[in-house]
């Protein structure tokens, strides 16, 4: 592992890009919040317990961009119902993703690294999978300017492992302008399956169905 994953630099990059991020995008979000609780409704952000550096939960912060719909029988309608155009363009142009450069600043989370995945997958990583947890998950990594959402769970996860043998500054540079080149030309964000979020990860032994997330 890479001396660079946890340097002072990268801390102090992270910290320093995310407190002017913030204070560039304020207004963005203000707007964006707005059109969110009017579009989808309340609550405007999505919160939810993911997995930190060494498998630690911390509260992960979005933009909302999926409905509360239910069906006749009053469950939860699938992901393709309740994203709606709006909450779709959110995704394409990871606009819901600006929150999280407060959980950069606060240091639960980097500008680059794996991203920060549910805590119950931390028991189903094989061990070599469990090593993506050494770093500190990311906004952006190199799992996400391979594929996005259109490599499945083994693929992904052995790019997550593949950046904590190989983080650098250089990498980081790179993932950078590869995630500007994604987001100017959105591909990705849907699975390979057409599924617009990313089928559960079940396990490192079990036969998943491709997607990405």
């Amino acid at each position: 592992m890479t001396g660079w994953l946890h340097s002072p630099l990268k801390r102090a990059i992270d910290a320093v890009v995310a407190g002017a991020a913030l204070l560039v995008v304020s207004p963005v979000l203000v707007v964006l919040a707005v059109v969110v609780r009017f579009e989808l409704g309340a609550p405007v952000m999505f919160r939810q317990e993911r997995a930190g550096r060494d498998g630690r939960p911390f509260q992960i912060v979005k933009l909302r961009s999926m409905t509360d719909a239910t069906g006749p029988d009053g469950e939860m309608l699938p992901d393709a119902d309740r994203l709606p155009p709006f909450g779709r363009l959110l995704r394409a142009s990871s606009l819901d993703e600006l929150p999280q450069f407060w959980s950069v600043l606060r240091g639960d989370m980097s500008l680059i690294g794996p991203r920060p995945l549910p805590m119950k997958y931390n028991d189903r990583y094989s061990t070599e999978q469990r090593r993506r947890l050494l770093a500190t998950p990311g906004i952006t990594g190199w799992a996400q300017v391979q594929g996005r959402n259109a490599i499945d769970w083994p693929t992904k996860l052995a790019h997550d492992v593949w950046y904590v043998d190989h983080a650098s500054l250089r990498v980081d540079l790179q993932i950078v302008a590869r995630t500007i080149r994604a987001v100017l030309t959105p591909s990705g964000t849907t699975a390979a399956d057409g599924h617009v979020t990313m089928p559960e990860f079940m396990g490192a032994s079990a036969v998943d169905d491709p997607g990405g997330g």
